[in-house]
């Protein structure tokens, strides 16, 4: 197969292919973009646009099966990489209704803990995780397939208000436990759990020093969960070999759950087995191992050997200055390593990342910082607004909102 003739080949092979999946009209426009769009005569990257192209394609068909009456001025305005982290007001849940499926490709965030400040009040227990899943399922929806939500949750102590509203009835409440149940049956799969280690305690309660006694000691929390989800929404297209390009394969096994993997059927393809067989790969494969993908994207080692462990320490932010005064406006920030983790593992430079509970947009800045688009929802726009707005101007981001 010679170079210059490879785009011809591919397309000969995978013509049929073609056929089955856009219809005879629709693949022979299709055959028209790619003879358009492409014009290298390197074979490495005709197979990669072809790639890349086809799997747009497939995105776009799914995208308008799944949700053909999306906000378009709302994606637009999201998907926009002008450099500036994008405010988007309003009720998460509603917001995230406007998008088309498997837009964004990564989410982070930290939700607001069951009855924990003034803005998340529920009246039992079950109405808050009700209300969670709801929302979600929705982010399932709207995350790119094959992609992952990083979510940062800590136990709390209070009251379920199930079985009664005495104050008897507090107890430690395991919201890491809850949220890893929800995310399982709305479609994800869970993946890790990094305890993150805040350090020294610095309250007196629990200590009980006047009572040394069996039955009277409990520790306090200095942790919370860093659960990292991935979603496998099970796809039998069929995607071109990385070897070869062409659409000359046959499904092969789940490689993980939800996760189809593939096994090339080109004898001409430039790579087979001592035993003949195929080059065998997945959607997320040709993704994660692309040298054009990878290329820019090095996780930096520091950072790696960093999070090596699933136990990690480091400080919560600090918000309350000498004063008494609470510096940043916001009642819940978290810290930058968070969502530096998130971003450096689990996405590539020219991203959507998205924090559909965003409240100081620590996520949406850190994003924007590594060459991501960081995206932000935020409900509260009558608490926070002026908070928020100060704090992306002292770390000297440009935005832009949507109302």
């Amino acid at each position: 197969m010679e170079k210059n003739n490879h785009l011809n080949t591919i397309l000969e092979k995978s013509k049929k292919h073609l056929i089955l999946e856009f219809g005879e009209a629709e693949a022979q426009e299709f055959i028209k973009e790619v003879k358009l769009k492409i014009n290298s005569k390197e074979t490495k990257e005709i197979i990669q646009q072809f790639n890349e192209i086809y799997v747009k394609k497939i995105k776009q068909k799914y995208q308008k099966e799944t949700s053909p009456e999306y906000d378009k001025k709302l994606f637009s305005f999201i998907k926009k990489d002008n450099k500036k982290i994008k405010i988007v007001w309003g009720d998460c849940y509603e917001n995230l209704k406007k998008l088309p499926s498997e837009s964004v490709h990564l989410m982070v965030t930290s939700p607001p803990y069951y009855n924990a400040r003034e803005y998340s009040q529920y009246g039992d227990l079950n109405k808050y995780l009700d209300d969670m899943k709801k929302i979600i399922s929705e982010c399932y929806r709207v995350l790119d397939n094959h992609h992952v939500f990083v979510f940062n949750v800590g136990d709390i102590f209070d009251n379920d208000n199930i079985t009664t509203k005495s104050v008897w009835g507090d107890r430690r409440l395991p919201l890491g436990a809850y949220f890893i149940k929800i995310f399982e049956e709305v479609g994800f799969t869970f993946v890790d759990d990094f305890i993150w280690d805040k350090g020294e305690v610095q309250s007196e309660r629990h200590k009980n020093g006047n009572n040394p006694y069996p039955f009277y000691q409990y520790p306090m929390n200095c942790y919370e969960h860093i659960l990292i989800f991935h979603k496998h929404r099970l796809d039998n297209t069929h995607f071109p070999c990385p070897v070869c390009g062409t659409l000359q394969v046959n499904s092969n096994t789940q490689s993980e759950i939800g996760l189809m993997s593939w096994e090339c059927k080109n004898l001409e393809c430039f790579e087979r087995s001592a035993s003949d067989r195929g080059k065998r790969f997945s959607l997320k494969t040709n993704m994660t191992q692309s040298p054009l993908i990878r290329e820019g994207n090095e996780v930096p080692h520091d950072l790696i050997k960093k999070w090596r462990r699933d136990i990690i320490k480091f400080s919560p932010v600090i918000k309350i200055n000498s004063k008494g005064e609470n510096k940043l406006g916001h009642t819940a920030p978290f810290p930058e390593d968070i969502p530096e983790i998130a971003v450096w593992f689990y996405s590539y430079k020219g991203d959507i990342v998205l924090d559909p509970f965003a409240g100081s947009f620590t996520t949406a800045i850190v994003s924007n910082k590594l060459g991501r688009i960081g995206v932000g929802m935020e409900l509260r726009k009558d608490l926070f607004e002026n908070a928020i707005k100060d704090n992306l101007n002292k770390k000297e981001q440009d935005f832009e909102e949507f109302n």
